[in-house]
């Protein structure tokens, strides 16, 4: 099978968690590896951190423009009007790195996502529709772009939820986290949500909130 190429780095020599990170559009997966230092995560905890890359693909609303993305966004509107086939592929391809991860001995259960912008959206797609019970999502400036479309799983019932987002942010606002927690709350699920007075960009004061979540989810 072909997997995304990925970028890597983990936090221990006995691994028995993992991280698959998704970056925004016109992103790479180096872009949150600078992060993980500055998370103070406990060697016992073993985490495997995995950045993936997009694929290159024109995006519309930057006038065909070809760069990193995980799916086409046609109208930067309330919801957005996006190329759904193609956030379902990402989401598919994010699939199979978690299944990968299971291959090598990661239980489904110590498996996180979370994704910044556009990958928030992805992981929002993947995580809830994957049939076997995982540790966590978390949601950084995003939103969830199929909460119309999207087949729910049963397995991810009671997975945990965080959503960070920005005051500021003028790319994905603060409505539209607030949207993805209001329709996660209406299927059942219990998000938790924090804001920070930020853009679109991450909080140092959000770097510890994440961190103290991770620890929580992975113990």
């Amino acid at each position: 099978m072909d997997y995304l190429p990925c970028e890597m780095v983990e936090t221990s020599d006995n691994i028995s968690a993992a991280v698959i990170w998704l970056h925004g559009l016109g992103a790479s997966g180096h872009d949150f590896v600078p992060i993980i230092p500055r998370l103070t995560i406990p060697e016992a905890l073993g985490i495997r951190f995995i950045f993936p890359h997009a694929p290159p693909l024109p995006v519309t609303i930057n006038n065909g423009v070809v760069m990193p993305a995980w799916y086409d966004i046609y109208a930067m509107d309330m919801e957005r009007k996006i190329d759904t086939p193609q956030i379902m592929a990402s989401a598919q391809a994010i699939k199979n790195l978690i299944e990968r991860e299971m291959e090598n001995g990661i239980a489904s259960d110590n498996i996180v996502l979370a994704g910044f912008s556009q990958g928030g959206a992805v992981a929002f797609e993947a995580g809830l529709s994957f049939d076997k019970p995982l540790a966590g999502l978390m949601s950084l400036s995003s939103y969830f772009a199929t909460y119309k479309t999207i087949q729910l799983h049963p397995a991810n019932k009671t997975i945990p939820i965080h959503i960070f987002q920005g005051t500021h942010d003028e790319i994905v606002t603060e409505p539209l986290a607030k949207l993805a927690e209001a329709e996660l709350i209406k299927q059942n699920y219990a998000p938790e949500y924090k804001s920070y007075p930020m853009g679109h960009e991450v909080h140092y004061q959000e770097i510890e909130d994440i961190s103290h979540w991770l620890q929580q989810v992975l113990t």
